[in-house]
């Protein structure tokens, strides 16, 4: 798409476009490098430039660094965001899940994902957490399941991956978890076994 001088109907146009284009994809939060693919610009300042302005006018809202959403930060699934914002593979897991799961009882304040980079972060009233997997372990995808487009563990691989991390968690309500299936996971993905858990 052109990015020169244009007069103010074929700039309405332009982005009706654009929008129009966002909203086939049915996605609605976007890093700036998927906009500028998107809209074919490829200078840099003019991407920005454009992004500013879609934010002043109310069409975008800037939700991170680089990530742009159609909706503001509140109305948007924290978990998107925290995924999202890492721009790389991630999935819920942890204390998070199990606070869920009831296996751990006390108050998270901060959403657990596991990535491949370690990352402590905020996006509006969202904290985050992510915690460092090695790729051998991480792209391994039993336990995994994908929720309005948010990977996300079962509360075993949640188990599996907590223990990894450190072998000495202690688990609220243990009676929840179904170890058979936590042993199984840790065997599928090469995570050491953890016998004294067993019950």
């Amino acid at each position: 798409m052109s990015t020169g001088r244009i007069n103010n109907k074929e700039s309405s146009v332009l982005y009706h476009q654009r929008f129009v284009q966002l909203a086939r994809m049915g996605i609605f939060v976007f890093h700036a490098g998927d906009l500028a693919n998107l809209w074919k610009i490829r200078n840099r300042n003019t991407l920005y430039t454009t992004l500013k302005r879609y934010v002043k006018s109310g069409l975008l809202h800037r939700i991170y660094k680089g990530l742009y959403s159609l909706k503001p930060i509140e109305q948007i699934d924290p978990f998107l965001l925290g995924v999202k914002a890492l721009h790389k593979y991630a999935y819920i897991s942890a204390e998070t899940i199990l606070a869920q799961a009831g296996i751990i009882q006390q108050i998270i304040r901060q959403i657990t994902l596991v990535s491949s980079q370690s990352k402590r972060f905020s996006i509006g009233e969202n904290h985050y957490y992510s915690r460092k997997l090695a790729d051998r372990f991480l792209y391994n995808p039993i336990g995994i399941n994908e929720e309005q487009g948010v990977k996300k563990a079962a509360a075993e691989r949640a188990v599996a991956d907590l223990l990894y991390f450190n072998p000495r968690t202690h688990f609220d309500a243990e009676k929840f978890i179904n170890w058979s299936k936590v042993k199984n996971i840790q065997r599928e993905i090469g995570y050491p076994l953890t016998p004294d858990r067993y019950i």
